[in-house]
């Protein structure tokens, strides 16, 4: 099965990242300018957690907190489970659907995050590969 770096090599692995000082509704702006639902929490170039809209919806509204007095540090998650390039398609499905999140930070070999792939782009890569063993097995049925 196909790996995490297949993901990234599609989609790039630039990481938009925000300061734990940013406030909600900055993250909110640069999610929606950028037409993404996640932002990495970075201090000092170091990986602290991400802000999903997820995040937004049971930490700001429901809590009925204001987005431009609230900062990132108080609503990212942290803790979340952690991926590689070599990680494959397969186990990042379980381990999103175990721990029913939508989004995974990949790490290289040094620990740095080089990439965050969402459950999208997972099913996409699974999508395609499946199409690929098709189109093989389609192929072999019709050289037989």
């Amino acid at each position: 099965m196909k790996k995490v770096a297949h993901i990234l090599s599609r989609k790039g692995n630039s990481v938009i990242s925000v300061s734990p000082q940013s406030t909600v509704l900055s993250v909110l702006q640069l999610m929606a300018d950028k037409n993404i639902g996640s932002v990495v929490v970075m201090d000092n170039n170091q990986y602290k957690g991400l802000i999903t809209e997820r995040d937004y919806a049971r930490k700001i509204i429901l809590l009925g907190k204001t987005s431009g007095e609230t900062n990132a540090a108080e609503i990212m998650s942290t803790g979340l489970p952690r991926v590689t390039p070599d990680s494959s398609i397969e186990a990042c499905m379980h381990i999103m659907s175990d721990n029913n999140i939508r989004y995974l930070p990949v790490f290289d070999n040094t620990d740095a995050i080089c990439g965050i792939i969402s459950i999208l782009d997972v099913v996409t890569e699974a999508i395609h590969s499946h199409k690929e063993t098709i189109d093989l097995l389609h192929s072999y049925i019709q050289t037989s």
